[in-house]
């Protein structure tokens, strides 16, 4: 029987991916344990520098598993408050991650998947990929941390259209709207991802992961709160190894070795 979530390592990168093709990486309670088991593994693992969620085959996640949806029947309030503590707690790993996580969107991101790409510090995405919530259809406001992260990367305008008329997004509009930061051709994929991610886990982990938590705090106090967590942890890398080789390398004018410490 295939692994329902595959972990996969190379050198500093750990690659997290869906595997349910046959269901497009549909997100049911089993993924959602097995997802935050694998994350909650590589985030705290100090080997790993970098972290790539991913789908198999053609879709990275079409969100939740609708045929699960209707099993519950009449038991349906309990069952989405039970399983919604599962998602949420991944996308919480997710953003607390200590090191750069990558959403390699290989193809539709639907719903929870969408999600889940949006939690993430950085989306690539295939040229064939694409962007809807889908929860609208069924009759479901959305969840994952939809509402927080895309009205925040968008506007909230924006966003409640996406939501109110289902709108699909490819993958270069994505992009205009700030959801992707980059876009490979679907042949050289998964060697964009690669040499993507192979330059973030050469550099600088203790740094990204100081600058990780202030960005996820920034929006939630105020400037001087913020100012005050800056000079902390800016001093605290300024203590690190790797500081010490960023500044050895640019007076040498030579690469620097980061070894995220």
């Amino acid at each position: 029987m295939c692994e329902i979530v595959q972990v996969g390592r190379n050198g500093g990168v750990a690659t997290v991916r869906m595997n349910r093709p046959e269901r497009l990486n549909a997100y049911n309670q089993e993924m959602g344990e097995e997802l935050l088991s694998a994350v909650s593994e590589v985030s705290a693992d100090p080997s790993v520098r970098c972290v790539v969620l991913t789908g198999t085959g053609k879709a990275f996640s079409a969100g939740g598993d609708v045929e699960t949806f209707a099993a519950f029947q009449d038991e349906g309030p309990g069952k989405f408050l039970g399983m919604a503590i599962g998602l949420h707690a991944l996308i919480a790993t997710l953003r607390r991650a200590p090191k750069p996580v990558v959403a390699a969107v290989n193809g539709v991101a639907a719903g929870a998947g969408f999600s889940m790409a949006l939690a993430c510090d950085v989306a690539v995405a295939a040229a064939s990929a694409r962007f809807t919530l889908g929860y609208q259809n069924i009759g479901l406001s959305p969840d994952g941390g939809m509402t927080f992260f895309l009205s925040r990367a968008v506007g909230t305008q924006r966003a409640m259209e996406m939501t109110l008329f289902s709108r699909v997004l490819p993958a270069d509009r994505a992009a205009e709207w700030g959801l992707v930061q980059e876009i490979f051709p679907d042949a050289e994929f998964a060697a964009g991802v690669e040499a993507l991610t192979g330059r973030l886990a050469s550099g600088p982990t203790l740094a990204y992961s100081r600058t990780k938590e202030l960005y996820n705090r920034a929006l939630s106090q105020p400037l001087e709160a913020q100012l005050e967590e800056e000079r902390q942890n800016i001093s605290r890398c300024a203590g690190s190894r790797d500081f010490r080789e960023g500044i050895r390398a640019f007076l040498d004018k030579r690469p620097a070795r980061f070894e995220g410490r």
